[in-house]
């Protein structure tokens, strides 16, 4: 399967377990990720905007994984 790519919104971030949730609009129930894909290493957080690619496959209850998770300060300060 080909990761797709958009712009998703951090729902939940466990930084304990390593694990969180994104929604997109493209990803109806949400995104499970694991921190292993988020490629600058910081903490997500709760409400942050970041580029996310992902695919369909079942896990953790989820109809989709991330694949690839990258903050920009872009998306957090649109026109800034």
């Amino acid at each position: 399967m080909t990761a797709q790519r958009t712009v998703a919104t951090v729902r939940h971030w466990d930084e304990a377990s390593g694990c969180g949730v994104l929604d997109s609009a493209e990803t109806p129930g949400g995104v499970w990720a694991d921190a292993a894909v988020v490629e600058d290493d910081r903490p997500l957080r709760a409400g942050q905007v970041v580029h996310l690619e992902w695919e369909v496959r079942p896990r953790e209850g989820f109809d989709y994984v991330a694949t690839c998770i990258e903050t920009d300060p872009a998306l957090e300060n649109p026109g800034g």
